[in-house]
């Protein structure tokens, strides 16, 4: 393998990324605003005071299992214990590379999970406490397990692919491995809605009668073709209120939480679904598939640069890049970028979010209902309203409900 030839590529990567940023993200999304914040102005001081305590108690166990699970996995790494558990998994049935990678790949994760356990159950005790969760312990029991083997199972699937490569082709293996990965997020990003959001949730179509029609109607006059108006049964897991579009062409739909529906007016269903409209009108799933792509090939080019390191290999207790116990170091190693990478992505997200809140005001003209549909939408989720600048810019992929709030009213002060 040619180091010039991956850090050339992943330079390449890197420039391409970055141009693919500037052109589709939209770093101005209200031209000569100045939105101010208000916190006292839309909520109650009660009202701040519950949120904070709520966030009081959440936050330690939510970010205690994020720093644990991220030490573990290190600890699985970076030692031979990680390649000690991909051995031994797959000697039952022969110890074979292909089993090493998906029964490894399979335990890890699951040891992952296992040690985080009691912290989830912490925050789930949390939610159910502030009235934000509805499920059973047996149901979400199985929504974790149902969690670790979709994970386990499409990384081993990617991970199986990556190795083969390097089997095959010693020298160009990366260069493969990044093709292959980045066709993997796209089409990740077409199956998603038609294989993994019904293992959580069933779907229904919204009965016949005044709102799905003009929810129909709403879609058509922004000119994003909609296949069907569909219910997902949330209620069952919490008593968040949300909708969103989901999939590409004829596979596309608008999809409602239950709660949303029997909650809302149709005035904020209709406002909280032109949000989402919005984010198909602009193409930002296509674009935000494209622009991971791209980096999760880049990413393989400097996983290939590390792992290229002969001593990190040896810590690790590989012998080489294509030999499977070199799996915990590879999945701590997208682990610790992902998190390296939060403030960029979420940093996206959030711009990408309040071009969605301005296309849904071009769109309905409503900021009264759109200033109560987020007011509500803040009370009965708990929103953070005055976050953390540090935890903000990790883990915000929205702006908060004041900075929302703030940008309508300035919108309704630019258009009288």
């Amino acid at each position: 393998m040619s180091r010039i030839a991956v850090a050339g590529t992943l330079a390449a990567l890197f420039l391409g990324f970055a141009v693919a940023l500037v052109a589709t993200v939209p770093w101005t999304v209200l031209p000569g605003a100045a939105p101010t914040v208000q916190v006292s102005r839309d909520f109650t001081p009660a009202e701040i005071t519950r949120e904070q305590a709520y966030h009081r108690e959440v936050r330690p166990p939510a970010y205690a299992a994020l720093l644990l699970g991220l030490a573990v996995a290190g600890l699985l790494a970076l030692t031979p214990v990680g390649a000690r558990v991909v051995a031994a998994v797959a000697r039952p049935l022969g110890g074979g590379w292909g089993w090493q990678v998906l029964l490894g790949t399979l335990a890890l994760t699951l040891i992952g999970r296992v040690v985080t356990l009691p912290l989830d159950a912490w925050s789930e005790r949390v939610l159910r406490r502030y009235g934000l969760s509805t499920q059973s312990w047996s149901s979400w029991f199985v929504d974790a397990a149902k969690s670790v083997a979709l994970t386990a199972g499409l990384s081993g699937i990617v991970l199986l692919a990556v190795l083969a490569l390097v089997r095959l082709a010693p020298r160009t293996w990366w260069a493969w491995a990044a093709l292959v990965t980045a066709g993997f997020v796209v089409a990740g990003s077409f199956v998603y809605p038609l294989v993994v959001e019904p293992v959580f949730n069933r779907f229904t179509p919204l009965a016949a009668g005044h709102l799905r029609t003009d929810l129909l109607a709403l879609a058509a006059r922004d000119g994003v073709p909609v296949e069907d108006v569909l219910v997902a049964d949330a209620s069952r897991r919490t008593t968040a209120l949300n909708a969103y579009v989901s999939g590409f062409g004829s596979t596309r739909r608008i999809v409602l939480y239950d709660t949303l529906v029997q909650q809302a007016s149709p005035e904020e269903v209709r406002l909280v679904v032109a949000h989402e409209l919005g984010h198909a009108k602009r193409q930002d799933v296509l674009h935000g598939t494209l622009i991971g792509a791209l980096g999760a090939a880049a990413g393989v080019c400097a996983l290939a640069l590390l792992l290229s390191w002969t001593p990190l290999l040896r810590r690790a207790g590989a012998d080489s890049i294509g030999d499977p116990r070199v799996i915990p170091l590879l999945l701590f190693l997208v682990a610790a970028g992902t998190l390296v990478l939060a403030p960029l992505s979420t940093l996206v997200s959030r711009r990408i979010e309040a071009r969605a809140d301005v296309h849904s005001l071009d769109l309905t003209r409503d900021v009264p209902t759109f200033v109560a549909s987020e007011q509500r939408l803040a009370r009965t989720n708990l929103a953070d309203l005055e976050p953390n600048p540090v935890l903000y810019a990790f883990f915000a992929t929205h702006p908060s409900t004041p900075q929302r709030i703030a940008l309508a009213r300035e919108w309704a002060r630019l258009h009288p």
